[in-house]
């Protein structure tokens, strides 16, 4: 199970890596108004609501968010958009903690 895990949050980040120095090659972002700094920071909430999504274990805002910042992102409110993603990525790295937490730690009456 842990193992799994690991694999996912590699995968993520390698992901995440490629993304990232895909977006900084680009000189153009494809006539969108958001910076390269807010494009990153939604690329890496998309990736934390996957590993979270991965879990079956993901908040109830937390993508509402990530849409919101999108949506921030393309009318050219960058630091709307970048306050935006990370708020949803610090949710989705909660929930996995959250995860890992509730499925480690035993509850029961003893």
């Amino acid at each position: 199970m842990k193992t799994s895990f690991n694999v996912k949050l590699l995968s993520t980040a390698l992901l995440s890596l490629w993304l990232v120095s895909g977006c900084a090659s680009n000189s153009s972002n494809g006539g969108s108004k958001a910076s390269a700094e807010a494009t990153t920071a939604i690329a890496n909430a998309n990736d934390a609501i996957k590993a979270a999504k991965g879990n079956d274990w993901i908040w109830r805002d937390t993508e509402k968010f990530v849409k919101q910042a999108q949506e921030a992102a393309a009318t050219g409110d960058n630091a709307k958009a970048i306050k935006l993603a990370d708020k949803a990525r610090f949710q989705a790295d909660a929930a996995v903690e959250q995860y890992n937490m509730e499925t480690t730690h035993q509850r029961g009456l003893r």
